[in-house]
């Protein structure tokens, strides 16, 4: 399948090229920027040179529907609500890994991203892009919304325990610490090594913007409204992402209930490993072992002391929260193997 990449200079954009390049079943035929339009890919992203010859180019919308099968936008948060429909109408798959039709409901648009929507029509046609919830209609779709990267994580680690009822659906803490790669490329003060080196900065204490698609897609899961209090946190790390969720029982748990939830929810779960060992240093979800993979690795504690479940969760920011989520989703909308250019071992 021809494949084309709207926004391929930052993050996100270069890992979808160093994990589409190899995939068997795709080739991508064109890569957008504005900013480098003529320059070879690896200018940006150097760890292709000798992989492609690609150059980036114009985002001529005409070329890119003439050329291309399924069309990845990966563009900053505000862009593809306003590009995407031309291509959606002319039967294009997209997938898009910014935040623009995460929300179901248009409402949500100016109180979490401070704009309104300008296709509100298309944010039901939109699937939310996490396999493990949503496969069946991954696999009928025509056009996918990945989930945001502490999102994804907050959820995949949430869902079991929060579908069987074993919490306060009212009360749920969520500490979230993310590498330097989640503020996205373009380069700002927060940023700047000497100001981000040996520090752990807590930043949008209240009122995250992912909070609204973490208790949109528990709150489908449960059939009921779920309330999450998130804080996200810049850690001293290039990427990696790990969730600290702090939940009360809604009465006596024992580990054999929560690891029945985890089995029955994620046993089949190609990309979701649960991890509670009793020996080696990393008896627990640390993101260090999962970097440069589309894993996410799970683990709990039950607190009996104050009946509290602590839920761990970790993940590689820009490819479980990102390309790699997409690339999954590719797999499945077009009846591949979902393991397919994603068997990756991580480094350690």
């Amino acid at each position: 399948m021809k494949v084309g990449i709207i926004g391929g200079t930052g993050y996100a954009g270069g890992e979808l090229l160093r994990l589409l390049l190899s995939h068997p079943k795709v080739e991508v035929c064109i890569v957008t920027s504005r900013k480098y339009t003529d320059e070879y890919v690896y200018i940006s992203h150097p760890n292709l040179r000798g992989i492609t010859d690609l150059k980036f180019s114009l985002p001529d919308s005409e070329k890119i529907m003439g050329s291309c099968d399924l069309v990845f936008f990966a563009t900053p948060h505000g862009i593809s609500k306003d590009l995407l429909p031309d291509y959606l109408d002319r039967g294009i798959k997209i997938i898009d890994l910014s935040a623009d039709f995460r929300l179901h409901n248009p409402a949500e648009y100016p109180e979490w991203y401070g704009w309104e929507h300008s296709h509100p029509e298309l944010l039901r046609k939109a699937v939310f892009g996490l396999p493990e919830l949503h496969r069946e209609k991954i696999r009928d779709a025509h056009f996918v919304t990945c989930g945001g990267c502490m999102a994804t994580a907050s959820i995949l680690g949430l869902a079991p325990v929060v579908k069987e009822g074993f919490v306060d659906t009212d009360k749920i803490v969520i500490d979230a610490k993310i590498g330097s790669s989640g503020g996205g490329s373009d380069p700002s003060l927060a940023g700047h090594h000497p100001e981000r080196f040996g520090g752990l900065r807590p930043y949008n204490v209240v009122g995250h913007r992912h909070t609204a698609e973490i208790e949109q897609e528990l709150s489908l899961l449960c059939g009921k409204e779920v309330k999450v209090a998130f804080t996200p946190h810049s850690m001293n790390a290039a990427r990696g992402i790990l969730v600290t969720c702090h939940l009360w029982t809604t009465g006596q748990l024992q580990n054999r209930d929560v690891w029945k939830a985890y089995r029955e929810a994620y046993d089949n779960e190609p990309f979701v490993h649960i991890v509670k060992n009793r020996k080696g240093l990393y008896q627990l979800p640390d993101p260090k072992v999962v970097l440069g993979t589309n894993l996410c690795d799970i683990g709990f504690e039950i607190d009996g002391h104050v009946n509290r479940l602590v839920i761990l969760s970790a993940i590689d920011n820009i490819v479980k929260g990102a390309a790699g989520q997409a690339v999954h989703c590719y797999n499945i909308m077009n009846g591949l193997d979902e393991k397919l250019g994603l068997k990756l071992i991580a480094f350690h």
